[in-house]
């Protein structure tokens, strides 16, 4: 059996976990579409035969490619988690105790393909055939939601990140995403490919309302040898940086965490989206963000367990000292200055690394790709036309369960 193991962003990737956009997309309209998180509306069916593009190129480099659709149906198969999940996330305090008995009943009895497609792809009240005397059904006009579509599960890095030897289960910032960790929760428990395997769970998986404690795994950079690089962004704060630092201490997978401090607003939502890992020295950032300017912190733990905060002089320092190595390589976004600014807001740095010096980006960002190309970086290109609209890159979209170090 392969283990369950991320070791870093570059080294040989092995495993991973995507998500299809199928149902979801198809209930994102102008007027609810930034309530969802997007700022645009996706032709579907082109978003999915570009998804199957990125799929695709992954396997041509002997990645294992699991899809949360499947993962989700499989699990929805063992009695106990079905029940888990309906419970979860048909909660009496969500619909109320009427509504949400004559809702679970309901899901309960459909099979598991189509209530994993409703539990992504959301339910419309206009499709309920059920009539409760419940007070929310009343007031419910035809096109509202009884189930929100979950279209931000595309990016399935966010709401799980495996780091070194556990997965962190992301108490995730804005509502309409919240819903999504429950799903993974399920799948790392009780899918055969996970349940009784030996990994830690650092963060996330209670019963807990978590408060301020926000994380999202596109601000966590698993950059190796023992290293974790987070960014604080507009969706993870420093409650949720240090939470997962204790605990990546505590059970002794980690020995350093760099926090740095990003500005907060969309264009660099987070740490991803200014800033990857794409060879062992080498990273590629969006200057007018990633530069001296940014705070930043290193967290460790003495010999008591205590967790130790020093301020330091700046980010470069700090990732040249973790990875061991003299003077990084820093390519920044390619392009005159509103070429760079176009190209970073459609994920020219927010690439996946397969291999050391080998990364999957957009086709559309070509002056960047021709820089990482010169800087002696292969890029293999996707479409990107309708999937960039959601605002996130072939990092945003995958997340490794395995993985080599460096």
């Amino acid at each position: 059996m392969s283990k369950l193991y991320v070791g870093s962003e570059v080294g040989q990737l092995r495993r991973v976990l995507l998500n299809r956009p199928e149902r979801a997309l198809t209930h994102l309209t102008p007027s609810n579409c930034h309530e969802l998180l997007f700022d645009d509306v996706l032709a579907v069916e082109a978003a999915g035969e570009e998804h199957d593009a990125f799929a695709n190129t992954l396997r041509s480099q002997d990645v294992e490619v699991l899809l949360l659709h499947d993962l989700l149906v499989e699990t929805l198969a063992v009695p106990e988690a079905k029940e888990w999940l309906l419970e979860t996330q048909i909660s009496d305090f969500r619909y109320g105790p009427i509504f949400a008995n004559e809702l679970r009943k309901y899901l309960t009895e459909m099979d598991d393909e189509h209530l994993a497609t409703i539990l992504l792809g959301g339910l419309a009240y206009s499709e309920l055939p059920i009539k409760t005397p419940s007070i929310l059904h009343k007031m419910s006009k035809p096109l509202d939601f009884v189930i929100e579509p979950l279209p931000n599960h595309l990016f399935t890095r966010d709401t799980s990140c495996w780091v070194y030897g556990g997965v962190s289960l992301n108490p995730m910032m804005k509502p309409a995403r919240q819903r999504e960790t429950n799903h993974l929760r399920a799948i790392y428990r009780w899918h055969p490919i996970f349940a009784g395997q030996d990994f830690i769970k650092y963060f996330g998986d209670e019963d807990l309302h978590y408060d301020n404690a926000n994380i999202e795994g596109g601000d966590v950079l698993v950059i190796g040898k023992g290293a974790v690089l987070i960014g604080i962004s507009e969706r993870t704060t420093p409650q949720g940086v240090e939470n997962l630092a204790a605990n990546l201490f505590k059970s002794g997978q980690a020995s350093q965490v760099i926090a740095i401090d990003l500005p907060k607003h969309r264009s660099c939502m987070h740490l991803d989206t200014v800033m990857t890992h794409m060879d062992i020295d080498t990273f590629s950032v969006y200057p007018e963000i990633i530069n001296d300017k940014l705070d930043t912190w290193r967290l460790t733990s003495d010999s008591k367990g205590q967790m130790q905060v020093e301020k330091l002089p700046n980010y470069l320092k700090a990732l040249e000292s973790a990875l061991k190595v003299d003077q990084l390589k820093i390519i920044t976004t390619g392009g005159d200055n509103y070429e760079a600014e176009r190209e970073q807001w459609n994920d020219a740095n927010n690439v996946l690394t397969v291999k050391p010096g080998v990364v999957i980006g957009y086709e559309r960002n070509v002056y960047t790709n021709e820089k990482y190309d010169k800087a002696g970086i292969q890029v293999l290109t996707i479409p990107g036309n309708e999937l960039g609209r959601g605002r996130g890159g072939a990092r945003c979209m995958s997340c490794p369960i395995e993985r080599d170090s460096i």
